[in-house]
Formats: structure tokens, C-alpha cells, sequence
């Protein structure tokens, strides 16, 4: 008689004495299955498999100031440390709106939240990019709020996972799309894209200074993976004998202007400076974490102009940097940049 009783499936075993691929990595992305493995992953300074560790969380409270009974937004929920930090100061009596536009992370995030407590009458979350902050708030009944936090880095459980296609370190597809529901992948726009417009992708998006020499070997055959695109850069580069640390960059350099296009993220940032000072209630303030020059540039340039124009009362002077002891911890938060500005009392002119 055939013995019918379900068979325990085996994991599959990876190489070594530790898992190296993403979705090896079965402790670190079950958290609160195997928390005292994630904790000793944290006490090396990395970040597990599967989550985000926010970046310059202190620095960010201290520009905001966020209080009980205050209307706030986070504005780019992502792995949810920041919207956290904040809910915890802003209760009793204040209530969170929390956006995010990728559709595979937002769930997990709201219920990580709701299990730490934060139910529907303190928190709601919206399935939205940033620059719809101004229907979401018309929608929520609300004039302005008091805080809002934008954090425009791509968080670490999208760069990590190569089926989202943002990294090289491990073989996917060349996706990018913060919304894999939504638009092409980025294979599709390069194939799509002519040399002169990927060239002028490199630089606009990513200051490439090998633009050319990159945009030609990448119209030279069809790039479907994350690898091939990594393999073209370096044999693009070949000839010039850069030092490895300069063949790098370029290589991020050139993931980055390609992510930046298919999410069209300066379009969509430059609306949402636009409405940001009618989303903000009088003396609300509003802090931006950005984490390239393309960025931060149009921040800057909008708070100024918004000081002059009357609009805000205050910005930041100059840039806020994460401290030694965090970017040791977390080498991420290196390149992060956050601004501030608070809106004006009065009505601009008044």
C-alpha cells in the first residue's frame, strides 16, 4: 500500500558555510521567526535580507519636531522606521497619512505597523506616489499638516531583492520599476531608447562623465538582465583602464540615470515641490532626505525660491549630514542629504 503522508520539503542548500544570495537568506527574511539572527546581522553593521534600516531617524525628528496631536505625512513610507519614529511622538490625539507607490512592500509595511499597535484612527496608508500628496490629503479632509517627511532613497528591500532588478550584486531581471504594475522595465526603454537618448540619460540623470562610450555598447546587443547591463558598462569602459573603484561608480551611475527614467522621479519630484507649501499648514515644516546632486538640487532650489517668494519662513542653510557613528553602521546613509523648510504664518504678500 502506497505510503500517502505528506513529505517534509527540504530548503534547498546553498554553497559555504553562509548563505550569500538574497533569497538564501531564509532567517533573515522570516525576522520574527529568527529575531536573534537578525540582531547579530545588525551588530555587524549590515542590513538583513528583506528590510530597511532608516536612515538619520534623530536628525530627522529634530528638524520636524513632531508633537502630540499633530496632523503629519510620510510622504515615502517605504520599510515604515521614520512613519515609527514619528506616530510614537505625535500621540495621543495625532494622526499619520502614509503614502508609498510600491504595491509589494506597502502591505508589509502597514502591517508591521498595525501590529505594533498604530490602528486605523491614528494611521491610514494610501497607494500613491508622493507627488499625489495633494489629492490624498483633499481626500483625507485635511487643509494642511504640521509634518512632512520625504525620504527619496530607494529602501534596501528593493535594492536588495534582485527580482526587483534595482542592483548587480546578484542576476534579475533589468526591471526598476517602482511600481511593477505600472510602465515599461527598464530593458524595454533601453531597447526602446536611441544612443543619443540613453547618452543624455547618463549625464541629466547621473552626471556620467563616460555617457557616450556607455550609451553606444548598451545599443550594441539586447540587455534583458541586471548582469548584462553590468557586463556592458565594464566592457564599455575597458579601453579607458580605470582604477576599479572609478569603473564602479560609473557602473552605479548608470543603474541609477536608468532607474531615475523609468520612474520618471524628477518629474514627479518637481510636482510635488510644487504643491508642497498648499499641503502644508501654516508654521508646518517639512524635511526631504535626497540622496544624489539631481536631487538635492531641485530641493534647495525650491526652498530658496519658496523663501523668496514668501512662501516659507525658514530653510535650511546648509545640508544635513548623517553622523560618523551612523554611516560606520549603516554605509547607506553616506550619501544621504536632508533639507529642511518651514511654511510661512502668513499668506505669501499679505
Amino acid at each position: 500500500m502506497a505510503d500517502d503522508t505528506p513529505r517534509h520539503k527540504r530548503r534547498p542548500r546553498y554553497r559555504g558555510k553562509n548563505p550569500r544570495a538574497f533569497h538564501e537568506k531564509y532567517k533573515e527574511l522570516d525576522p520574527d521567526r529568527y529575531a536573534a539572527d537578525v540582531e547579530k546581522v545588525l551588530a555587524g553593521g549590515k542590513t538583513p535580507a528583506g528590510s530597511h534600516r532608516p536612515i538619520m531617524v534623530a536628525e530627522i525628528l529634530e528638524c520636524l519636531r513632531p508633537a502630540p496631536g499633530d496632523m503629519a505625512v510620510d510622504a515615502t513610507l517605504g520599510g515604515g522606521g521614520h512613519a515609527r519614529a514619528i506616530l510614537e511622538r505625535i500621540v495621543p490625539g495625532g494622526r499619520l497619512i502614509a503614502l508609498d507607490v510600491d504595491p509589494l512592500e506597502l502591505p508589509r509595511t502597514e502591517r508591521r505597523l498595525r501590529e505594533a499597535g498604530f490602528n486605523d484612527q491614528v494611521m491610514t496608508v494610501h497607494h500613491s506616489n508622493f507627488a499625489g500628496l495633494s489629492r490624498v490629503l483633499a481626500r483625507e479632509g485635511v487643509a494642511g499638516a504640521n509634518v512632512i517627511l520625504a525620504d527619496l532613497g530607494v529602501s534596501s528591500m528593493q535594492l536588495d531583492n534582485p527580482d526587483r532588478g534595482f542592483g548587480y550584486k546578484e542576476a534579475g531581471p533589468l526591471d526598476m520599476r517602482m511600481n511593477p504594475l505600472k510602465g515599461l522595465p527598464a530593458s524595454q526603454l533601453v531597447e526602446r531608447a536611441t544612443r543619443e537618448h540613453l547618452a543624455a540619460l547618463l549625464t541629466e540623470n547621473a552626471d556620467e562623465p563616460h555617457a557616450q562610450l556607455i550609451a553606444v555598447a548598451m545599443k550594441e546587443q539586447p540587455i534583458e538582465s541586471t548582469a548584462a547591463l553590468h557586463q556592458v558598462v565594464r566592457r564599455a569602459l575597458r579601453d579607458l583602464r580605470l582604477a576599479e573603484k572609478d569603473e564602479t561608480a560609473s557602473v552605479r551611475r548608470t543603474f541609477q540615470a536608468l532607474r531615475i527614467a523609468v520612474n520618471d522621479e524628477f518629474a514627479t519630484l518637481d510636482w510635488f515641490l510644487r504643491s508642497l507649501p498648499e499641503c502644508l499648514a501654516p508654521g508646518g515644516r517639512v524635511a526631504i532626505l535626497t540622496f544624489h546632486s539631481g536631487e538635492d538640487r531641485r530641493v534647495k532650489k525650491a526652498f530658496q525660491s519658496g523663501l523668496r517668494d514668501g512662501l516659507y519662513s525658514a530653510t535650511s542653510t546648509e545640508v544635513v549630514r548623517a553622523g560618523e557613528e551612523e554611516t560606520r553602521a549603516n554605509p547607506r546613509a553616506s550619501s544621504a542629504k536632508l533639507r529642511w523648510a518651514v511654511r510661512a504664518t502668513a499668506p505669501a504678500g499679505s
